[in-house]
């Protein structure tokens, strides 16, 4: 009895073979009564070639027990000029190495997980971040969508002191032909390592995909109330424009990001003007 599906997908193409063999068989054989012959069965089909099929069979096997369990896990990694935070620089205008992974079901619940690397010199958080999130999201036939959820910012090897912290944020999406617009907020409640404040942030995400090319232009707008800000009076804005092309699994995008707030003279600015290029894979 065979017990796996290489087993099972090698035997049925065997007895196709076999099957497709047999009239030429039979004829042979009552031809033989009269003129006795050997005869050679040849085929194209060589052993790489069974192992092709039975390896694509058994991909699709996987394929079709994840789409029946309703999860769907991808993974993606990238490479930035400047790793920007809401407008706030965090790899010190050097290039950052980011990557994450994400488990979602068919009933619109997701985690996943985010990290990216740091200057440990602009802010004090350390070489690494890490986020740990997890939420619900769902999409409508109207082009709506809406996600909510939690996410928990960790710093491994910060400083001395409390600089982890986490935040709950929800968005509603909209979508028409190419383009598309997402309103969202984030809310970080009162914590030690936002110095005893809170932190609020909204925004609004703009996309519109240029018919028949890879090409989606960007833009975005958000506004800081808080500890996060680093600015002097806890407020600040921040935005960009830019503009994105995928090429099968990858993403180039390049954007212009800027932020403004109340400074005194001589503060290091985490939030001057770049212009920060991209490239992420998508698996």
């Amino acid at each position: 009895m065979l017990t796996s599906i290489r087993g099972l997908t090698a035997a049925t193409l065997i007895s196709g073979l076999a099957l497709s063999a047999a009239p030429a068989f039979a004829e042979d054989t009552a031809s033989a009564e009269v003129t006795p012959e050997t005869v050679i069965i040849t085929t194209d089909f060589s052993a790489e070639d069974l192992d092709k099929a039975v390896e694509a069979v058994e991909a699709e096997k996987v394929s079709y027990i994840g789409a029946e369990s309703g999860f769907d896990f991808s993974a993606n990694v990238g490479l930035v000029t400047e790793y920007r935070f809401r407008g706030v620089d965090l790899s010190g205008g050097d290039i950052a190495v980011q990557g994450g992974l994400d488990l979602s079901h068919s009933s619109g619940i997701y985690v996943g997980t985010w990290a990216s690397t740091l200057d440990d010199d602009t802010v004090g958080f350390g070489d690494m971040e890490l986020d740990i999130y997890g939420g619900y999201s769902t999409e409508f036939a109207n082009g709506m969508s809406f996600d909510v959820g939690g996410i928990f910012y960790i710093y491994p090897d910060a400083g001395a002191g409390d600089f982890d912290y986490w935040e709950l944020y929800s968005s509603v999406g909209f979508s028409v032909g190419p383009a598309g617009a997402t309103v969202g907020i984030a809310y970080a409640p009162e914590q030690d390592s936002l110095g005893g404040d809170d932190n609020l942030y909204v925004y609004t995400d703009l996309s519109v995909g240029i018919p028949n090319t890879p090409v989606t232009l960007t833009g975005h707008l958000g506004y800081t109330d808080g500890f996060l800000t680093f600015t002097d009076d806890g407020d600040a804005f921040d935005w960009s424009i830019g503009a994105e092309a995928t090429f099968g699994p990858a993403t180039v995008g390049v954007a212009y990001i800027d932020a403004e707030g109340d400074y005194l003279p001589g503060d290091y600015k985490y939030t001057d003007s770049a212009i920060v290029g991209s490239i992420t894979l998508s698996f």
